[in-house]
C-alpha cells in the first residue's frame, strides 16, 4: 500500500489540492493554489527543457513577463478581446524563443545559462524603461478579467478551476510527449548529446522545439497571471523569479512527471509558511530572516535529496530494503 502511495504521491497531492479548496471555500487558499498552478505550468515547460532536453535556462521570468505584458498591453491599449489577447500572450514568447533559440541553443552548459540570464535581464529593462507602452516601473493597471464567451472569470474560485483544468490537460499532454519517440530522443540528448548526434538525432532542432514549447507554456502562464491580477509591474519578472523557477524544477525532480508540480507546491508553501512563522519566533524580524532560513532549507534539500522530492518514495523503499538486509545478515 505504501509503495502505491509513494509511486503516485504526485497524483495524491494533486487530488488533495483539487478537493480541499472546494470544501473550505477560502479566497486565501484559492489565491495560493492559483499561484501554485501558474508556477507549475511554467515549471512543467522548464522541466521539459531541463529535465528531458538537458538545457538550463535562467530566462524564463522573461517569457513569463512577455506573456503577461502582451495580454495587458493588447487589452488595455488596443482593446483586444481577452481571449484573443491570451492567444497572443502564448504565441509571442514562442516567436521570441524561435529568434533567440536559434543562436543560444548552439551554446552548451554554462554559456547557455549565461545567455538566457542576459536575455532575462534585457527584457526586464525593457519592461522598466518601456514608457507609456509598458507603464514603466508603475506597470499597467485596469486589465480586464478573462472572458470565455459569456463566462467572465471574475472570482478566485472560477479562476482556480480554470487554472487547474489547464494544468491537468498540460500534464496529460506531457505524459504522452515523454512516452513518444520525441520524448525518448530528448532523453538521449540529455544523457549524451554526442551519442544522440551519432545515432542520427537532430539535436539542434529538438532542443529548439523543447525551448519553444517551454516558452509557449510560460507565456500561457504569464497571460493568465495578468488576467488574474488585473495589474502588472516589472517586479515579478526579475532574475530572482527565474532562479525560483529553476529551483522548483530541481527540487521537484528533473526528468520526472510529478516533479514540477511538487517543486511549485514546496517552494510556494515554504515562502508562505516562513512569512507567517518567522515574526512569531523572532518579533520584529525583517524579510532578511526569511531569505536566510529559506536559503538554508533549500540548500539542505539540494544536499540530501539532489534527485528531487519526487524520488522520496524510492528513498523510503531503499531504506526499508537496507534494514531488511541488515536484519538478515545479523540473523
Amino acid at each position: 500500500m505504501k509503495k502505491i502511495i509513494f509511486k503516485f504521491s504526485g497524483a495524491v497531492i494533486m487530488l488533495v489540492l483539487l478537493i480541499i479548496p472546494l470544501l473550505l471555500n477560502s479566497n486565501y487558499l484559492y489565491g495560493l493554489l492559483i499561484v501554485i498552478g501558474l508556477y507549475a505550468i511554467v515549471v512543467q515547460g522548464l522541466g521539459i527543457l531541463m529535465g528531458y532536453a538537458g538545457q538550463v535556462s535562467f530566462g524564463h521570468a522573461a517569457f513569463f513577463g512577455l506573456g503577461a505584458y502582451t495580454a495587458a498591453i493588447l487589452t488595455t491599449r488596443f482593446h483586444w478581446p481577452s481571449l484573443l489577447a491570451l492567444l497572443a500572450a502564448i504565441l509571442f514568447p514562442g516567436i521570441i524563443a524561435v529568434l533567440i533559440g536559434r543562436q543560444t541553443l548552439k551554446l552548451r552548459e554554462l554559456y547557455l545559462a549565461l545567455a538566457t540570464l542576459g536575455f532575462g535581464i534585457l527584457v526586464h529593462i525593457v519592461f522598466t524603461e518601456g514608457g507609456e507602452i509598458t507603464g514603466g516601473p508603475s506597470g499597467i493597471s485596469g486589465i480586464p478579467h478573462l472572458g470565455i464567451g459569456s463566462l467572465i472569470l471574475n472570482s478566485d474560485r472560477k479562476f482556480y478551476i480554470l487554472i487547474w483544468i489547464i494544468l491537468v490537460l498540460i500534464l496529460l499532454g506531457i505524459r504522452n510527449l515523454v512516452r513518444s519517440r520525441t520524448g525518448r530522443a530528448l532523453c538521449a540528448i540529455r544523457e549524451s548529446e554526442y551519442a544522440a548526434e551519432n545515432a542520427g538525432i537532430d539535436c539542434v532542432k529538438l532542443k529548439l522545439q523543447a525551448f519553444i514549447f517551454s516558452a509557449l507554456l510560460t507565456g500561457l502562464a504569464g497571460g493568465l497571471y495578468a488576467f488574474y491580477m488585473t495589474f502588472i509591474s516589472p517586479s515579478p519578472f526579475t532574475f530572482h523569479a527565474s532562479v525560483q523557477f529553476v529551483l522548483m524544477a530541481v527540487i521537484g525532480g528533473l526528468g520526472t512527471f510529478w516533479g514540477p508540480l511538487l517543486g511549485a507546491v514546496v517552494v510556494v508553501a515554504l515562502n508562505e509558511i516562513l512569512k507567517e512563522l518567522i515574526p512569531l519566533i523572532v518579533p520584529g524580524a525583517g524579510g532578511e530572516y526569511q531569505i536566510i532560513i529559506y536559503g538554508i532549507i533549500l540548500v539542505a534539500l539540494m544536499i540530501y535529496r539532489p534527485q528531487g522530492l519526487s524520488s522520496i518514495g524510492e528513498f523510503f523503499q531503499s531504506s526499508k530494503k537496507s534494514l531488511v538486509q541488515d536484519g538478515n545478515e545479523v540473523n
